[in-house]
């Protein structure tokens, strides 16, 4: 097994004429926890949706927990896990029904053992047997962080879960992704929230333009003057 969780060489993603990502170099070890920042339109989504197999690079090579994403992306599909803006659950099934789904999907062992543990995590005991579509936002984000780690993926992809929720829904979600946090897991999250970001991550990564401008090690960091830091690269407060 490869040391490497992901790897990343001269990896670019065109739409037409529009460049989203442009010669991406990016090794990510097992275990590390990596923030990517970026203003909008940096590439940050679509380097995410071709790490997680849901879009082909135009040209390059990723291995993703030492398979190439090209070769066989079904195998990896089956290690890894994306919380996005889409929550991808039914809105017409109750929060447990949902879970047992992706669960059987996945060949969970002791799936009904596996449903509570995971909904004990995200904090949403008392709405198991409740529709999705009757949830708040954030309600349905913990849900969604609750169906990707049913089957306790190796490396899990969160693409600005925070997006579109109000402060107090933003707290909850944090502490829930704290929960999930642990030392084996591979994570790789986008997001605005520069403070926050640095704080959870092992490694930030600054994308403008489609290009890795910046990266460095959370203890290299000066998290103090790091929003100077991402203005000087960026040329945005954003």
């Amino acid at each position: 097994m490869t040391a490497w969780a992901i790897e990343v060489e001269a990896l670019s993603k065109s739409f037409g004429r529009n460049r989203a990502l442009s010669n991406i170099d990016l090794k990510i070890g097992r275990g590390e926890h990596v923030i990517v920042f970026g203003p909008n339109g940096a590439g940050k989504t679509t380097l995410v949706k071709v790490l997680s197999t849901l879009s082909k690079p135009s040209s390059g090579t990723v291995r993703v927990d030492g398979e190439d994403i090209r070769s066989d992306p079904v195998k990896v599909r089956r290690r890894i896990s994306l919380v996005s803006h889409d929550t991808f659950l039914y809105d017409n099934l109750t929060v447990y029904e949902n879970l047992r789904f992706y669960g059987k999907m996945h060949d969970v062992p002791d799936l009904e053992e596996n449903v509570r543990e995971v909904i004990a995590r995200v904090r949403l005991e008392p709405r198991l047997h409740d529709r999705v579509g009757i949830l708040s936002h954030g309600m349905q984000q913990r849900v969604s962080i609750a169906r990707a780690i049913i089957h306790n993926p190796s490396i899990l992809f969160l693409d600005e879960p925070e997006a579109g929720l109000d402060p107090q829904a933003v707290v909850m979600l944090r502490d829930v992704l704290e929960s999930v946090n642990t030392p084996e897991r591979t994570i790789v999250m986008t997001t605005h929230n520069l403070r926050q970001g640095v704080e959870m991550g092992d490694r930030v990564v600054i994308l403008d333009r489609g290009k890795i401008v910046y990266q460095a090690s959370r203890d290299d960091i000066d998290t103090v003057n790091f929003y100077e830091i991402y203005q000087s690269y960026t040329g945005t407060g954003e």
